[in-house]
Formats: structure tokens, C-alpha cells, sequence
């Protein structure tokens, strides 16, 4: 059975499979920034960051010599900002290595790199027979072969990845992992599954069994945290104020304005104008609720050492969280300074 699972996959996926820049080379950094960028994220809004990075940092010694600012910069707007500084640290191994790793084990050892994104590089870049085990072959998997083992355990985790590398076709792990990736993706999705025309229909044991909805199976939710920010943009003669986030917390390395958190607004002398209150903000594991003040002065405001001032017409030069570059936004309401 498992050898006409992966011949069916493959056969679906050479008729219905999506047509990506990054399939049509063998470059071990282009499939690696693929992979890295498409972690969290949507093919369509990832495509055209990895032909931004592409085109900044052709290479993976050009993105070795970038600063991080750049790099963040460059990244932003994609959220889950530690993929990038992964990325970042990463190609600086590379190029300390004289290349590109190319076992498994190596490849593993970069920053960032888990057993997915190894295996997938391994598998299209060098042809390695190693499955790149994803949620979409996790749901696939489980569906067809009726496994009811929460794949957030160790055991589910190591069960459908013993099972996805006993379906690799010998010399054809790059076209296999790219057939059961795009499957889940366009065929056996989370929701509404296209069980009427799936090629797997008399072999899926959730199908028969009436349970596609219930599988693959989870135990563990996510715990939620709010949080209330109020952030302060300060207009003082044509400049502002602004602070890189710390280690420690969401938005490493990310730039943002004067933020209070748990405590009262100060009481600095000048205009303040409430720009918006209560805006809504959703992160994996945080609910961010903020408020966002314009305070325009005429004199600079004692601020801690870790703020700099910079011109209001260079704030888009820094990278910031999406929050915030939606927050600033609504200071044009006011005023069209920035």
C-alpha cells in the first residue's frame, strides 16, 4: 500500500501541482530562504518576500554581510521576527564553513534549522532520501492511514515521520515531499477537505471511517495572553524618539516608540493628542490591545539611555513591528509630517 500512496501522490502533484520560483533550481540558499520565509506563512504573501531577499541578498554571502537592521528591515511585515535573525546568523556559518552544508546533519546544525527545513533542503537541493515532515503531511498522513496518536506528542511527532520516510521513492524524495506538501495544501486542507475528488479516496481511512474532520488529533491548546500597550509617538521639531526591543519578548531587535505598559501616561508638558484607542492586535500566544498618542513639544523629553532620536522623515528606515507601522500610519489623519 505505501508504494501506490507514493506513486498516487506524485502522479496527483505532476498534474495539480503549484508552479514555484524556487522548484526550478537546485541553489541550496534559495530554497533555504524559501523554506525559512513560508514557515508561518502564506505561499501568497511569501513569495514576494523571498523575491525581495532574492534580489537584496542574491547571494548567500551578500546576506552574511548584511547588518541586521537590514535584514529586519527587509523582513518586515512577515512577523515571527526570530526566523529572520535565524536566518541571518545562519548564513554567517555558511560562509564561515566555506558553503553550504549538504548531509542532513550538518545542514541541522545551522541556526534555525529544525528536522523539516533539513530535510527539505537535503531533499531538494542535494537529493537526499529524506521525508520533510510538515502539518500538511502530518493531516495527510494521519487521515489516510487512520492514525489517532495526537501528533503533539513525541510519540505522534515520531510515528508519521517513521511512516512519511517509509513512503520516500528511492531517488525521489524531492519530488515526494513537494507531492504530500502541495496535497494537503490544495487537496486534504484542514477544513472542507476535497474528499470527492481525492485520488486517495479508497485507501483514506478517515474517509471511510467518517472522521477527516477529527484527524489529524491534538491535545494541547494555546494559551492566550493580553496585553495593553500604549504607545507615545513624541514630534519634537521635525524629530521623534524611538528604542530597539530587547531580548526576552515579542519583537526582538525591532525598533518602536516611547511604550507604556502597567503603568500611568507620564506627565510630560506639551499637546497631546489620542490618536486611537484600543486597537486590536493578534499574535500567536498574545492579544495586544493599543493606544496611540501623538505629544508634539518644543523642547526634548529626558528619555533612558537606549533611546535615540531620529529625524520623523527616517522612521520608515528602522524596522518596526506591523503594530506600530499601523498605528503610525493614523498620525497622518493629524498630521502629514512622517
Amino acid at each position: 500500500m505505501n508504494q501506490t500512496v507514493s506513486t498516487i501522490l506524485i502522479q496527483w502533484y505532476r498534474s495539480h501541482g503549484r508552479d514555484l520560483p524556487w522548484r526550478h533550481t537546485r541553489d541550496p540558499y534559495a530554497i533555504w530562504l524559501s523554506e525559512v520565509i513560508l514557515q508561518q506563512t502564506r505561499i501568497a504573501q511569501g513569495l514576494s518576500y523571498w523575491q525581495r531577499f532574492m534580489h537584496h541578498f542574491p547571494t548567500v554571502e551578500r546576506l552574511a554581510s548584511a547588518t541586521e537592521d537590514e535584514v529586519l528591515l527587509l523582513w518586515q511585515g512577515l512577523g515571527y521576527y526570530s526566523r529572520a535573525r535565524h536566518l541571518h546568523e545562519a548564513a554567517r556559518q555558511i560562509v564561515a564553513k566555506g558553503g553550504f552544508p549538504t548531509t542532513l546533519r550538518e545542514i541541522k546544525s545551522l541556526s534555525g534549522i529544525g528536522d523539516y527545513t533539513a530535510a527539505a533542503i537535503a531533499s531538494f537541493a542535494f537529493g537526499v532520501d529524506a521525508a520533510a515532515v510538515d502539518g500538511n503531511v502530518y493531516r495527510v498522513l494521519a487521515r489516510v492511514f487512520g492514525i489517532d496518536t495526537p501528533i503533539d506528542t513525541s510519540n505522534g511527532r515520531h510515528l508519521i515521520a517513521a511512516l512519511a520516510q517509509d513512503l520516500v521513492p528511492k531517488g525521489h524524495a524531492d519530488e515526494f515531499n513537494q507531492a504530500i506538501m502541495d496535497f494537503g495544501a490544495l487537496q486534504c486542507t484542514p477544513r472542507k477537505a476535497r474528499c470527492e475528488t481525492c485520488p486517495l479516496l479508497d485507501r483514506c481511512v478517515a474517509a471511510h471511517d467518517g472522521r477527516v474532520e477529527e484527524l489529524p488529533v491534538k491535545l494541547k491548546t494555546t494559551t492566550i495572553i493580553e496585553r495593553h500597550f500604549t504607545y507615545i509617538f513624541i514630534r519634537c521639531k521635525g524629530q521623534t524618539a524611538i528604542h530597539r526591543r530587547k531580548a526576552g519578548d515579542i519583537w526582538q531587535g525591532l525598533w518602536e516608540p516611547v511604550l507604556v505598559e502597567g503603568t500611568a501616561l507620564p506627565q510630560w508638558q506639551g499637546q497631546w493628542t489620542l490618536v486611537c484607542k484600543e486597537v486590536k492586535h493578534q499574535l500567536t500566544h498574545r492579544l495586544i490591545f493599543a493606544d496611540f498618542y501623538l505629544f508634539e513639544t518644543d523642547s526634548r523629553i529626558s528619555l533612558p539611555a537606549d533611546y535615540v532620536w531620529i529625524d520623523e522623515a527616517e522612521f520608515n528606515c528602522y524596522a518596526h513591528p506591523q503594530l506600530v507601522k499601523n498605528l503610525v500610519a493614523h498620525i497622518h489623519l493629524h498630521s502629514p509630517s512622517l
